[in-house]
């Protein structure tokens, strides 16, 4: 079991809740498996975008940090190399390592797993079997990124008990990254793993080599909280939009001279934009496009007003990249279901409130589209605005929610 100074470390006042869980863990490994000794025990927070919207895909800049809902397992190396992994509330994943080939692609956690597989040994990591029972308090497809905690959990455990714990975080996020991109069909960015795998709120640069530094910032520090509110709408049928973002900014990019957008410069689009549109024929491409420019430079100003410990700018930067998420982004809906739009829904009851105390931000977060909303509002408004935001979503949708420090680790 865990030792209690762990999980006071890593969980602090829910530590005694999170003992519970992992006690939970282990009578769940040993009803499955049947022998519960010498288990080792792992845990991987999900995320919360705090700036950088659907940049780092195109090489920009994203202020993100982990969260206090995880995911968390109990392992026990198997001896062979057969691979089971339960997960509470889904199917056993069961893959031989020596047969990786013919698992099918797009089949779920089955898919996933083998493609982190793959990837490992790519990267030249050793990959053999064990068994794992895992459980979660991560919002499931709801943009607090459920499969990255699912994924960076899955390689702190192949990094624990096969590589000596010497496998790189930034190659945590790759494994899963390949996986989302070559087993899902997931055109997904490395944001949400480096968020899940690194832990504490973290400046991302996607320019070159991903560049990761840890920042000083949490909104506790100047007596405020952040809620996110799940609308009750997932993930599963929106690929099409996710993969649609990177896509038409690459187009913009190559029809500029470049690979990705950061390989070219606003002031290019603003002098080829006539030639751009007519060539593409997308002005939301284009709008795409302004919206990656200027999100990229609020990172770096938010990282400077973090520094300067200016927390009336940092609201305004989080304010202003929601309302370019919503105008030229747009992923607060799809197209393909326009009368469905719970995010926006969302958005307009939360400046109802916010409008009634003068303070506080509301914004999309994350991949969009649909799930998730943030709200960064005083402390002592949090009951009000939770009570609030619950008669029209439901109380067990609505997360008051910190920053925790610790990424994905093997705990003991």
């Amino acid at each position: 079991m865990v030792k209690d100074k762990v999980l006071k470390k890593v969980y602090g006042e829910d530590a005694a809740d999170a003992k519970k869980r992992f006690e939970h863990l282990e009578e769940g490994f040993a009803g499955e498996y049947g022998d519960s000794k010498e288990l080792s025990f792992f845990t991987a927070p999900g995320r919360t975008e705090i700036i950088g919207n659907h940049t780092d895909h195109n090489g920009g800049k994203v202020i993100a940090a982990s969260i206090n809902l995880d995911t968390i397992g109990a392992a026990k190396v198997s001896g062979d190399d057969r691979m089971e992994i339960l997960s509470e509330g889904y199917q056993k994943v069961t893959i031989d390592i020596d047969k990786l080939a013919q698992v099918p692609k797009e089949c779920g956690t089955l898919s996933l797993v083998a493609g982190m597989v793959e990837a490992a040994q790519q990267n030249g990591y050793k990959v053999h079997g064990f068994k794992a029972y895992v459980t979660t308090t991560v919002i499931a497809a709801a943009g607090v990124s459920s499969s990255a905690s699912f994924e960076m959990l899955f390689c702190a455990m192949i990094n624990h008990f096969f590589n000596q714990d010497k496998i790189p975080v930034t190659d945590y996020a790759k494994i899963g990254q390949y996986s989302e991109n070559h087993f899902w069909n997931k055109a997904s960015g490395l944001m949400d793993q480096m968020a899940c795998a690194y832990g504490g709120p973290i400046l991302l640069d996607f320019k070159g080599d991903i560049s990761v530094e840890k920042i000083p910032f949490g909104f506790g520090d100047y007596g405020y909280e952040m809620v996110i509110t799940n609308t009750g709408k997932g993930h599963a049928d929106l690929s099409d939009d996710y993969s649609a973002v990177p896509q038409e900014m690459f187009a913009v990019a190559k029809e500029l001279g470049g690979e990705r957008l950061c390989d070219v410069k606003k002031e290019d689009l603003l002098a080829h934009l006539n030639e751009i549109d007519e060539k593409i024929g997308n002005d939301r491409a284009i709008l795409r496009a302004f919206h990656f420019f200027n999100e990229t430079q609020r990172v770096a100003d938010m990282a400077q007003a973090v520094a300067d410990k200016d927390f009336q700018k940092i609201l305004a930067l989080m304010n202003v990249s929601g309302n370019s998420s919503y105008k030229l982004l747009q992923n607060c809906y799809t197209n393909a279901a326009w009368k469905e739009q719970k995010i926006a829904l969302a958005l307009a009851l939360s400046e109802e409130y916010l409008a009634k105390t003068g303070k506080g931000i509301c914004r999309v977060h994350g991949g969009g589209f649909a799930g998730v909303i943030q709200c960064v509002l005083p402390k002592e408004e949090t009951a009000g605005y939770v009570d609030f935001m619950s008669q029209y979503f439901g109380r067990e949708n609505v997360y008051p929610m910190n920053i925790r420090q610790t990424g994905a680790v093997y705990l003991g």
